[in-house]
């Protein structure tokens, strides 16, 4: 893999990652390198487990369809293409025969995953922040260790680890936060309108 026109990492044939310490000097290209790594780990985990799935069988499905997993009434599903895999998310019908309101995802496991989850039941929707509100959290994490707060060392490390948890969830939430900064939105106007 390159980043930046230069060399980052290499990923092997069984999902491995191999670098050159000097490829990875300075912390944007260790940052790039780790989601490499968190990349090939993903697709490594997902195609293990498309490999051993069984088919899916359902009325009317047509095309090569993996169960991944089925919980609850609810089914993850895998289907190869040749421009990578797509995964869906479905609800059985009552006989277990057809299945209804497919959310399909491509190329995003963690999405699917996470719809099977809530689905299933196995988390409530609630449970879950959205990008938008990652970075917002995000923003008022910095805003609060900017702020001179007298903040104990224990507070001050519970809001690094969140802003940690963020930027791993949400790896773009940086360069998103840079980007709403360079053009910030106009401020909210409290004034009443008649």
């Amino acid at each position: 893999m390159e980043w930046d026109g230069l060399p980052l990492c290499r990923i092997t044939a069984d999902g491995g990652v191999r670098y050159w310490q000097e490829d990875v000097a300075t912390p944007e290209r260790e940052r790039a390198c780790e989601r490499a790594t968190d990349l090939a780990c993903t697709v490594r985990e997902y195609m293990t487990l498309l490999e051993q799935a069984p088919p899916l069988q359902a009325q009317s499905l047509t095309g090569d369809y993996r169960l991944l997993a089925d919980f609850n009434g609810a089914v993850l599903a895998a289907h190869p293409t040749r421009l990578g895999v797509q995964f869906v998310t479905w609800d059985w019908s009552f006989d277990r025969t057809g299945l209804n309101q497919g959310n399909y995802f491509q190329e995003n496991y963690a999405g699917a995953k996470q719809d099977f989850a809530i689905r299933a039941g196995l988390i409530s929707k609630q449970q879950i922040f959205n990008q938008e509100q990652l970075i917002e959290i995000y923003r008022c994490c910095s805003d609060t260790l900017d702020a001179g707060y007298d903040l104990t060392a224990e507070q001050e490390k519970c809001i690094r680890g969140v802003q940690e948890q963020i930027a791993i969830a949400a790896p773009d939430a940086l360069e998103r936060i840079r980007e709403q900064e360079q053009h910030p939105m106009e401020p909210y106007n409290q004034e009443p309108i008649m």
